[in-house]
């Protein structure tokens, strides 16, 4: 968690403001996931810091909505022309992939 918090920090995620009346703040929650190694034990504890979905404003916050997960039909597709054209592949963890995104509206949120 204390990596994550500050990663969020260090790519300056979020400006703390004082909420403005009428202003109803999106709620965040923090998820926690075991990684379990190959032998059956947990390797490591993973933390992630995610919105609370059901604040969304309906005509506001839904259209906008995207999965951080690529389809398994285009992975395959990617590792076929790969493999056709004799590639080399490279497997990476990119922890802070999402951070750095920016939007157009203001968004709200309290605090983690």
């Amino acid at each position: 968690m204390k990596s994550k918090m500050d990663s969020m920090s260090s790519n300056q995620v979020w400006t703390l403001v004082d909420r403005p009346k009428g202003v109803k703040p999106v709620g965040c929650k923090w998820v926690y996931k075991r990684k379990i190694g190959a032998d059956g034990e947990v390797t490591t504890f993973k933390a992630r810091l995610v919105a609370k979905g059901y604040t969304q404003l309906p005509g506001v916050d839904f259209e906008k909505t995207f999965s951080p997960v690529a389809m398994a039909k285009s992975i395959r597709i990617l590792l076929a022309i790969a493999a056709w054209y004799d590639y080399e592949i490279w497997q990476m963890d990119v922890k802070t992939a999402f951070l750095k995104g920016f939007i157009e509206e203001e968004i709200y949120m309290d605090q983690p």
